[in-house]
This record gives structure tokens, sequence and C-alpha cells, in this order.
């Protein structure tokens, strides 16, 4: 039983589902309307404007929100120089109505992607309670994912050169001291992996940071028994197809392998892999898959694999299959062999060797399979429900409000600026 007053919530984020690309939007939306089942009321500011700079076109993908969450999609009658202005000062610049949302008072502001909705500057805003999550590495890098070059992980920074690598312009404001102030108004940042909070101070940021990792929900159940899937046994990937994610370094493996690879997702780097893959005749790509269909594949794979090439922060790939019940197989990069560790429920891989090892491993013994999957669903449940993040959540806040003399559910007017 929830023992927290109900609150006022305010998320600020980029990117929001339907305006959304990866994991960080996914996130806010459940995490948002999650509050919302518990009697919180929930407010969510995010930024059309950005997803149509990167996009060009609308979203087609419907998502439902709870009665209790508001939604505030920004649109600047400026379009998309509002995303631009940002990226270039680090300030909230054509997007008054931040301000003007916050005004009426939130228990908590929580900050998420705010690269383009407000940058740095937007920190400033409100004298709630504050918490940033560390979704990607943006506070340290231009290019958000500490892939240099986009050709490895990056060990030494280049940025200037890399960020003009990736096609975007140098940013002014990181050689300024505006972060730094900005990072002051922050009552504690929220990291989902330890390893995400140690890159971070190995870089000069030494952050009040707690460790808190995501959440994905019970999978629904499915009554309709899925009719297109492999009758043989497979292996999926599931995620952007996009390079530093590493999708293409399966081809090979599967191209001197008899066993299935399915690859459910898109992105910009999806044309050169199906070039890759040409002729490969085990291995199927799906495109976008809806979440009926999803689970369906979770629920008979083999195991999921993901083959990251860049520092992820966390595997909502891993958890999700755990959920179902299906063990997983990472790469020893980033955040997510600590999923490995925590539940015993899958593998870590460093090379293809090892990687064709494992899965000749899953393939020959079916129980042990099981047994893997069945140590990864029962850590989900102790570790990774919505139950379990939302009372670890709302402990974090508690705490805040603890050590102000604060007492929750009496959020009052705030005042904005920089």
């Amino acid at each position: 039983m929830n023992s927290t007053p109900p609150l006022r919530f305010c998320m600020v984020t980029t990117f929001y589902p339907p305006y959304n690309f990866g994991g960080d939007g996914v996130y806010v939306h459940r995490l948002a309307n999650a509050l919302a089942a518990q009697g919180h009321h929930v407010e969510v500011i995010h930024c059309i404007d950005t997803y149509r700079l990167m996009t060009g076109r609308e979203p087609t993908d419907g998502y439902q929100n709870h009665p209790g969450v508001v939604v505030h999609g920004l649109r600047s009658p400026f379009g998309i120089l509002s995303p631009l202005a940002t990226h270039q000062t680090g300030l909230p610049l054509l997007k008054g109505r931040i301000a003007q949302i916050l005004a009426p008072g939130f228990d908590v502001i929580h900050y998420h992607n705010i690269s383009l909705v407000g940058g740095p500057g937007v920190l400033a805003y409100g004298q709630g309670i504050k918490l940033y999550s560390l979704h990607e590495y943006w506070l340290v890098c231009p290019t958000h994912i500490l892939y240099r070059f986009n050709r490895a992980p990056c060990e030494r920074p280049h940025c200037t050169a890399c960020t003009l690598t990736y096609r975007r312009p140098p940013q002014v404001w990181r050689y300024t001291g505006l972060l730094e102030r900005a990072l002051r108004h922050v009552d504690v940042f929220i990291s989902s992996s330890r390893f995400t909070i140690e890159a971070h101070r190995q870089r000069g940021l030494p952050l009040r940071a707690v460790h808190l990792p995501h959440f994905t929900p019970p999978p629904a159940e499915d009554a309709s028994p899925a009719t297109d899937l492999p009758s043989e046994p497979y292996f999926l990937y599931v995620g952007r197809l996009e390079k530093y994610k590493g999708p293409q370094t399966l081809i090979p493996v599967f191209r001197r392998h008899t066993a299935r690879l399915l690859v459910a997702g898109t992105g910009t780097y999806e044309r050169q892999l199906h070039r890759l893959a040409a002729g490969v005749s085990n291995i199927r790509f799906l495109g976008h898959v809806d979440a009926a269909r999803l689970h369906a594949l979770y629920r008979h794979a083999v195991a999921v694999i993901v083959p990251t090439l860049a520092y992820e922060i966390f595997g909502m790939v891993v958890i999700e299959a755990f959920s179902h019940g299906t063990p997983a197989i990472v790469r020893n990069i980033g955040g997510m062999p600590e999923l490995i560790e925590a539940s015993g429920g899958g593998f870590v891989y460093t090379t293809d060797a090892e990687l064709t090892a494992t899965m000749d491993r899953l393939l020959a013994d079916p129980a042990a399979r099981d047994a893997v999957g069945r140590r990864g669903y029962d850590a989900y449940l102790e570790n990774w429900t919505p139950d379990v993040h939302l009372k670890r959540y709302l402990s974090v806040i508690g705490d805040i409000a603890a050590a102000r003399g604060h007492r929750l559910g009496t959020s009052t007017v705030q005042e904005t600026g920089l």
C-alpha cells in the first residue's frame, strides 16, 4: 500500500510517446502513468518541434495516458528554430510555456532528456524537489552516447571533431560555466546502472547520484497464439537499428550458424544491415513490431541477444526478456552486465566465439535454458516491476523531503528563472 500522499509531479523531457525514438521516452511514459495510477497528479512537458526537426513527419504510433496525466507538447511559432536555439545556447529560448506550466507549483520536477527541450538552463526553473535521470551521457558528451567518431567507445574525448563527425555543430555553452551552475539546482541524479554513475564521475562530474534501475510492466495476458513465428528455435534482437547498437556484429555469427535470428526494430542503419545480410537465409528482419507480437517473440525465443558496442546505460530489452522467462545474452560493456550479475538470468560475452558457444549451449540443453530463464523471471519480480520501482522512487523523494524538513503534498507556487 502506498503511504505517500498524492503529489504533483512534472516530467520535463525532450521526447515523450508518440513523439519518441528510444527507451528514455518509454520510461517517462511508464513512470508518469504508473504514478497517476497511484493517485498522483502528473504533467509532462515535451518538445514536438524536436521530433519534427529530426524526422520531418508526425508519428504514427498511438499511446494512451491515464486520466491523471496531463501532456504539454511544445510547439513554438518559430518551429524547428526553437530546439536549434536551445542546442546552441543551452537555454530554453522560444519556450516561454515551460515557465507558465511550472508556475502553479509542483512537489517534484523530474528532468529526463532535456537536451533540446530546455538545455541545462531549464534546470533553474521551479523550486520543488528536483530529480534528473541519467538516460544517456549528454552531460559529458555532445553526441549523448560516448561513441567516438561513430566507431568505438569513447575513452579519450575529442568532442569538437567527434561532434562534426555526427554532422552536428559544436555547442559554445559547453565551454562556459552554464552547466556547472545549472547542475546545482538538482537535488539528486538518478541512474539505472552503477556503471553510469562512475562514468560521469570519471569525466569530471561528481554527481549526487542514486542507483535506481528502470522497470517494465508485466506482460499482458494474450490469448491469441502467434501464427507467424518460426517452428525452428530462434534468437532475437530487439532495438533500434543503429550502428552503435551493434546488430551488424550478429550477421557474420549467424552466417556461420544454422540457428535463426529475428531482428525486430527500425533505424537509420537498416538499409546497410539488409545489404550486409543479403544471402543469409536464417536472418529475418521484422521491422517495427507492435506490443502483442513482441510479447510472443520474447516468449518463444531461445534468448535475446544484446550486442551493443557503446556504453549502454540500461538494457530495457533485458528485463523485458526476463519478464517472459527468456534468457539474455549481452555484450560485456556498459551497464548491462550488471543485470546479468544481479539475476543469473543470462550470459555475458566478449568475443563472437563466446557468443556462439553460449548459443550452442542453450540450443543443446533446453532444460538449462529454462532454468536460466526462471532465474531471470524471479529477479524481474524482485527488482524490476512497477510496484518495486515506485516504492524505491518515492523513497528517494521522501528522503530528500526529510532532509529539507519539507512535508510532501504541500507544493506552492514556484518561481522560475535562470
